[in-house]
């Protein structure tokens, strides 16, 4: 496991800053968070799933995580909070602080821009910067992005290597874009004449709000006339395809492979399963979650989980019943007469 830059914390700080309760030595110190599986010296596990419970008893952390069910189920230091997962990611990140290739206030010589630059920015190599552009305090731009004209980046974001960022989009604060991210690029608009198509300019832009990350390959187009917008809190993981003129809510989390086409709305909350397809101009409703692999072909009203996946078995299984599928219209014509003439009979006697 990677070493954590010399930061340390123990565990009477840890819960200082992080808050819960610390059972035994609250002066273990702690460099680094693990599995309970591979946890040794200095570091800290967690119990989040209870498939894993058996582990407390053989883990060799200095400390755990966990909740106030298991708060007596192990005699290691520890630190009980109702939510373990989420404890530890903090401690992850107190543990690991985002470091810059770049270094503090550096613009390499190789950047080309056509905006002013503030001193408290970090560029790395063959950065392209255009016309207009506005960064916030402390953004850092990896090697080779390009930034277009009119573009703004709010204060603490951080874009990873070739990253492109198209004209008049906006990102938010605290955004962290992956490597070959693509924001801006033109939505899939075409008309049909003549057998031909004519293509739609795409004059929206797109709009992201702060704390969003983006996983790397993912691309989120323009809008054809309104603006793409992406809210607050977002987490989107990488080799996600975001269509023109989606608006997705606060707070929503998208898997990997994701297919999200045109003029869709998330609103907040929404989960969307790795590889799930959603069909254009759906709105799916705050609290949804979509399960991986699904396809959703109208809104959902309600919150839930929402699943189309065929269960897996057998080749020859799945044929055979693939076959039956085919026949279900005509099979329940059939119920439906044969209700209405048990109906007529029963109206008879």
């Amino acid at each position: 496991m990677p070493a954590s830059a010399g930061v340390v914390f123990s565990l009477a700080e840890l819960a200082a800053r992080l808050g819960g309760d610390v059972f035994g030595d609250a002066q273990t110190q702690i460099r680094q968070v693990a599995t309970l599986v591979s946890a040794g010296e200095g570091e800290i596990g967690f119990l989040a799933n209870l498939k894993y419970r058996s582990q407390l008893q053989t883990t060799r952390a200095a400390a755990v995580i966990v909740s106030p069910d298991f708060a007596d189920a192990v005699d290691l230091p520890r630190i009980v909070t109702r939510n373990p997962y989420a404890y530890f990611a903090r401690v992850a990140t107190l543990l690991n602080p985002r470091c810059s290739e770049t270094g503090d206030g550096d613009i390499h010589p190789s950047v080309v821009s056509a905006s002013p630059l503030s001193a408290n920015l970090r560029l790395g190599s063959n950065v392209s910067v255009g016309k207009r552009v506005s960064f916030g305090d402390g953004v850092v731009i990896h090697s080779g992005c390009v930034i277009g004209d009119d573009v703004t980046i709010g204060a603490g974001s951080v874009l990873y290597p070739n990253v492109s960022v198209y004209s008049g989009c906006r990102l938010g604060n605290n955004a962290i874009i992956h490597s070959g991210v693509v924001i801006g690029a033109d939505g899939f608009g075409f008309a049909p004449e003549g057998g031909q198509w004519i293509k739609i300019p795409q004059i929206g832009r797109v709009i992201i709000g702060d704390d969003v990350e983006i996983g790397a390959n993912t691309t989120v187009d323009r809008g054809a006339l309104d603006d793409t917008l992406i809210g607050d809190g977002c987490k989107i993981d990488n080799q996600i395809q975001i269509g023109h003129n989606c608006v997705i809510g606060k707070h929503c989390v998208i898997a990997a492979c994701a297919a999200i086409a045109g003029s869709v709305t998330l609103q907040d909350q929404v989960t969307i399963g790795g590889a799930a397809m959603i069909a254009g101009h759906v709105t799916i409703a705050s609290g949804v979650t979509v399960s991986g692999g699904s396809l959703v072909m109208k809104n959902i009203t309600k919150p839930g989980q929402y699943t189309s996946v065929f269960p897996l078995e057998e080749h020859s299984h799945w044929l055979h019943n693939a076959a039956q599928i085919r026949h279900l219209a005509k099979l329940a014509e059939r119920v439906s007469e044969l209700e209405k003439r048990l109906e007529n009979i029963n109206t008879r006697d």
